[in-house]
């Protein structure tokens, strides 16, 4: 039997899964450890990766045994090994990124988590579990790189929507305030947006509603047309 000579580092997932609430905040699902270290603390869910899974399995079976969430599509992040950042020992941990209709997963704590929440992105708990305020600051990072050159956020808007809530899903996402003229000008001359017809029922003057045209995109997309924000 072949014995293998040098140490071998352990090896984790973890999760940032971000999601938009009703009050157009954007959150994190976060879990509150029920064991040490870190034992009643804030953390990113994730955990150990099991000899026989690949990574993504690993992090889609432990989001959903410690929230409950489950059929998310998540993205690698970026892989953390500082040497002292797991005070069980030498831990290095692959993360995962996402972004979710927040309303379609009602996260329960369950298996290592006490509690699980939708906490607001830019008003955290304080003293985050190991080196997840880091993990989550690359994460929040890539998703406003993200949503500058893929059209991501549209997943998290009504069928129909007007510009204005287009741009506002923007800014929280970005959180920053966008020029409201070139935000208009550079969506609707992309082509990838649908007219559909005026409000109803509103009490101040109705603006157009719109649909993301997912397949004029996809088109556009083979003959080189770039999204930018």
């Amino acid at each position: 039997m072949y014995t293998y000579e040098y140490p071998r580092p352990a090896l984790t997932v973890d999760c940032v899964i971000f999601g938009l609430d009703q009050s157009h905040e954007l959150r994190v699902l976060l879990i509150k450890r029920k064991h040490e270290p870190f034992q009643s603390h804030w953390a990113l869910p994730g955990g150990f990766v099991e000899m026989d899974e690949d990574l993504d399995t690993a992090a889609k079976r432990e989001l959903e045994e410690e929230t409950g969430v489950r059929d998310v599509f998540i993205e690698q992040l970026y892989t953390f090994g500082a040497p002292q950042r797991d005070p069980r020992g030498r831990v290095v941990s692959v993360a995962y990124y996402a972004l979710v209709n927040l309303n379609e997963h009602q996260p329960q704590g369950a298996d290592d988590a006490e509690d699980a929440a939708w906490h607001k992105v830019f008003d955290l708990p304080e003293n985050l579990a190991f080196d997840h305020q880091q993990v989550l600051q690359m994460a929040i990072q890539r998703l406003q790189a993200k949503v500058r050159y893929q059209p991501i956020g549209f997943g998290l808007l009504p069928a129909q929507f007007t510009l204005s809530m287009l741009q506002k899903l923007y800014e929280i996402i970005l959180n920053r305030p966008l020029n409201k003229r070139n935000f208009r000008t550079k969506m609707l001359k992309m082509g990838i947006l649908e007219q559909v017809e005026r409000q109803k029922a509103v009490a101040h003057r109705p603006a157009f509603l719109y649909k993301f045209n997912e397949e004029k995109y996809k088109h556009l997309t083979q003959i080189g047309f770039m999204f930018e924000i």
